[in-house]
C-alpha cells in the first residue's frame, strides 16, 4: 500500500501542476514575475495537459490510475477525475465530459502562450 500512495501523491501534485500552473502564470504575469516566462516551465505545463488531453480522446485510462488500481488490486477503467468526483459527490459524471473540459483547458494554456509568451533566458554579457 505505500507504494500506491507514493503513486496517488505522484498523480495529485501532476493534477495540481495542471490545473494551479494556469492561474500562476496570469496572476505572475500581472505582477510582472519573470519565472512565468521561463519556457522550460510553460512546455512542460503545455505538454502536461496536451498528454491529457491525448489519453482522453484516445480513450486511454491514464497510466498512473492504472499503476494505483494495479498496486491496490482494484479493477476499474473510469479515470482518476472521475473516481474521486463519484468518491465525493455520489455521482458519475460522463467520461466524455472530462474530455471536453480537457480539452477546453488546454486551449487556454495554448492560448496564454499568446497573452503572455514565454521568453528565453537572455544570456549574460
Amino acid at each position: 500500500m505505500l507504494l500506491a500512495d507514493l503513486v496517488l501523491i505522484i498523480h495529485f501534485f501532476y493534477v495540481l501542476f495542471v490545473v494551479a500552473s494556469l492561474p500562476v502564470i496570469w496572476l505572475g504575469a500581472w505582477l510582472k514575475l519573470a519565472f512565468v516566462r521561463n519556457p522550460w516551465f510553460r512546455y512542460l505545463h503545455l505538454a502536461a495537459i496536451l498528454f491529457v488531453v491525448a489519453e482522453s480522446l484516445l480513450g486511454v485510462v491514464c497510466p498512473l490510475t492504472l499503476w494505483e488500481n494495479t498496486l491496490r488490486q482494484i479493477e476499474t477503467n473510469s479515470s482518476f477525475i472521475q473516481q474521486w468526483l463519484h468518491k465525493i459527490m455520489f455521482y458519475t459524471v460522463p467520461e466524455g465530459l472530462f474530455t471536453v473540459v480537457y480539452v477546453l483547458f488546454a486551449g487556454l494554456v495554448a492560448a496564454t502562450f499568446k497573452w503572455v509568451p514565454p521568453e528565453p533566458r537572455r544570456n549574460l554579457p
